[in-house]
């Protein structure tokens, strides 16, 4: 994720994402709770909880995500606010 850069406000029905941040800092909004992640920590985003991803930094922001759940379907994305990236 590019310095100032954020996804979209998401939410999904089928899938459950654990994010690992290999480098940066991510500002993570889960259910309107705004927490940070460092290099080398994680989080876990259950399905059905609204959710974003910023990178505040000024460098950028690197991460890996694992999709876990019955469907991982494309069109499991509720967009609520949508960014260009």
């Amino acid at each position: 994720v590019n310095p100032g850069a954020s996804l979209s406000l998401q939410m999904h029905h089928h899938r459950c994402e654990h994010w690992i941040v290999v480098s940066g800092v991510a500002k993570v909004l889960c259910e309107g709770e705004h927490f940070v992640v460092h290099s080398n920590e994680s989080t876990y985003i259950k399905a059905g909880q609204k959710h974003r991803l910023e990178n505040e930094g000024e460098s950028l922001l690197i991460i890996i995500e694992v999709q876990t759940g019955d469907y991982l379907g494309e069109d499991d994305i509720i967009r609520f606010e949508d960014n260009d990236l």
